[in-house]
């Protein structure tokens, strides 16, 4: 018997299969935003390398701890563009809030250059610091005047961020969720592309996940405009199973497979595989 000839195409391979149907990019839900260089570097090679198999499944590359202050420009260039190639958006990360320390006349240059170096998204975060609500409101309009997609970063945990132990935290303490979500409202209605829920506090160094944060969170803000930080298989799989496979979530790029498993309904863990399905009522 003849071996049928298969032609190589771009499209997904074993198609045939069924899986959970996916919008396509740029998707408004179901978005996933990875780790870029920070626990490792990543270069445009490797780079390169995750996204042509991987970056359908990809939406935005999230840069850390202001890792792109020591690269080259020129190097920092060739990832921008590599991401722009499949459709993935670049995001700052949570670095203006180390700038904010600098003063205004820095703050308003970084915003600038993030914006002609060719970034999309820059992240508005106050882990370590203490910042007005208005102040945030105002940083949003000037982040959007740049051309850029603000998006800030809320939560529940005072000193969020830097690896703090859940005792050192325990005894910062928390805010009240109500909090959160009145900043996330106020930062939505001036035209923020998108809140980030940091997860600390929450689902992060913490005796107890703080599953009825989220709900609230979700109940008052919905799900399109919120992202939720989920950098640990137990915490994504966690969102997938509870709020469904278009539900938002950050994760670390060496966990794009797992995830994009999981969304799909092909493999999982006991408690998710053959769960999670999506209906698109045709």
């Amino acid at each position: 018997m003849a071996t049928e000839t298969v032609t190589e195409t771009d499209e997904r391979a074993f198609s045939f299969l069924r899986t959970n149907r996916r919008p396509p990019k740029p998707r408004t839900r179901g978005v996933t935003e990875i780790r870029g260089p920070y626990y490792s570097a990543m270069g445009p090679r490797y780079l390169r390398d995750v996204l042509e198999t991987m970056g359908e499944h990809v939406d935005a590359l999230k840069f850390a701890g202001g890792a792109f202050t020591l690269m080259p420009e020129r190097a920092l260039r060739e990832i921008l563009d590599i991401a722009h190639e499949y459709d993935v958006l670049v995001s700052t990360g949570g670095y203006i809030e180390h700038v904010l320390t600098h003063g205004t006349e820095a703050t308003h240059r970084y915003i600038d250059e993030v914006a002609r170096v060719g970034f999309d998204i820059l992240e508005i975060s106050a882990g370590f610091i203490t910042i007005p609500t208005d102040d945030i409101v105002r940083l949003v309009e000037r982040v959007q005047q740049a051309g850029l997609k603000a998006k800030p970063e809320i939560g529940i945990q005072f000193g969020a961020g830097g690896a703090t132990t859940p005792e050192e935290l325990e005894q910062e303490g928390t805010r009240d969720v109500s909090y959160a979500i009145d900043l996330a409202k106020h930062c939505l209605e001036a035209g923020a592309y998108m809140i980030m829920i940091e997860s600390e506090g929450i689902t992060e160094e913490v005796t107890t996940w703080r599953t009825d944060v989220v709900s609230e969170i979700t109940r008052e803000l919905g799900l399109e405009k919120v992202m939720f930080e989920a950098a640990d298989p137990e915490v994504f799989g966690w969102y997938i199973k509870n709020y469904g496979p278009e539900v938002n979530v950050f994760v670390d790029h060496s966990q794009i497979v797992q995830l994009e498993c999981l969304r799909r309904g092909i493999w999982g863990t006991k408690s998710l595989w053959g769960r999670v399905i999506t209906y698109d009522g045709e």
